[in-house]
């Protein structure tokens, strides 16, 4: 198939540092790629990839300092993408609503795939006016605050299986915190967590411009207070692997409700289980008892942490190789895509297929 990949301009494909979206674009795009798709990503200029590049800014917005306003770069690739619609069977946005107007005219070859939060009231007028727009969800508990639009199916993430190494015997006797410090992430419960357990917690995360102050007046001062306490800063996929691999478990103590949450997989991929709030997709992803452990307190979460040696790391890792691989989660786009050539009229989500008998992270054809 003449597939197109559009995404987002804040970080290259894959990120150097943070961005989920971005990285899971990277491991589909290189999945169909190896499947022998003709693949043209449309993304920032330092963008890495197997695929044909259309590069649409010079480098990744976000660490440009020169770039003050997103939107222009974007609607220049959207114009781009309009240009040359006709070349493709399918049209794959990743870049949640910018570009909604324009495929009204492309909608019988185009998917979108919604990565962010969809519970603020922004949004909710949007999405009603446009209930034709084909849709796909990363997990089903990011559906629940949206009018009725056009869900075609719900598409968990997946990793290549070879990013990140399985680490059997970890060297740290440590907690790991990654990803992005801000109020619904909830750094304050990783760091009580480990002070109520006496072990050593690292906390690998970006600060973005909006949680600066969160940072300075509510995690800065706990960091400081607690010696047992490490804040390493933004880290690179390079080091990714040792800082989750060599973790005692991944703190997942969100507060909001979350679309997926990648490193939860990325952990698993590792070996390395999670402790995580229930919380928007959670339940989805954990599997409790065998991955990781799903609690709703913080009396729970310590306890779960004391519990860690009843869970296996070769299974934590074989969870991950069962539902959340680079080519589980292509197969089941792929599914989308040939729907879409073929006209089908309804594709059934995820959970709906396997209610009818059908595989684990998979989708059907109705």
């Amino acid at each position: 198939m003449k597939i197109a990949q559009i995404a987002p301009l804040f970080e290259r494909v894959p990120p150097k540092l943070y961005g989920g979206t971005e990285r899971v674009v990277h491991h589909l795009t290189e999945e169909l790629v190896r499947q022998g798709h003709e693949v043209t990503l449309f993304a920032s200029g330092d963008s890495m990839t197997s695929a044909k590049l259309v590069p649409c800014s010079d480098m990744a917005l976000r660490l440009n300092p020169a770039v003050l306003d997103p939107i222009p770069y974007h609607m220049l690739m959207l114009e781009e993408v309009r240009r040359q619609a006709n070349g493709f069977d399918v049209l794959h946005f990743h870049i949640d609503l910018l570009h909604f107007p324009l495929v009204r005219n492309l909608a019988g070859k185009t998917v979108t795939t919604l990565h962010g939060r969809l519970d603020l009231p922004d949004l909710q007028p949007f999405y009603a006016a446009f209930p034709d727009v084909p849709l796909i969800s990363i997990s089903d508990d990011q559906r629940k605050p949206m009018p009725p639009v056009n869900w075609i199916a719900t598409v968990h993430h997946g990793l290549a299986p070879d990013v990140l190494p399985f680490t059997g015997q970890p060297r740290g006797d440590y907690l790991a915190f990654l990803g992005r410090i801000s109020p619904e992430k909830r750094p304050d419960r990783a760091i009580e967590i480990a002070a109520r357990v006496g072990m050593p917690l690292k906390i690998a995360a970006k600060v973005d411009k909006a949680d600066a102050a969160y940072w300075l007046n509510e995690i800065e001062p706990l960091v400081r207070r607690y010696p047992n306490v490490e804040f390493i800063g933004e880290i690179d996929e390079g080091q990714k692997g040792e800082f989750l691999g060599n973790a005692r478990a991944l703190l997942f103590p969100i507060d909001w409700p979350e679309p997926f949450g990648l490193v939860m997989i990325e952990a698993m991929a590792c070996g390395t289980p999670v402790v995580a709030f229930r919380c928007g997709s959670v339940p989805e992803v954990i599997d409790h008892g065998v991955s990781g452990f799903i609690v709703d307190s913080m009396e729970e979460a310590v306890k779960a942490v004391h519990d860690l040696d009843r869970l296996d790391r070769h299974t934590v890792r074989a969870t991950f190789d069962r539902r959340f691989t680079a080519r589980r989660m292509a197969d089941d786009y792929l599914d989308l895509y040939r729907a879409l050539a073929g006209g089908a009229q309804r594709v059934l989500p995820i959970h709906a297929a396997n209610e009818s008998g059908a595989g684990p992270g998979s989708t059907r054809v109705a």
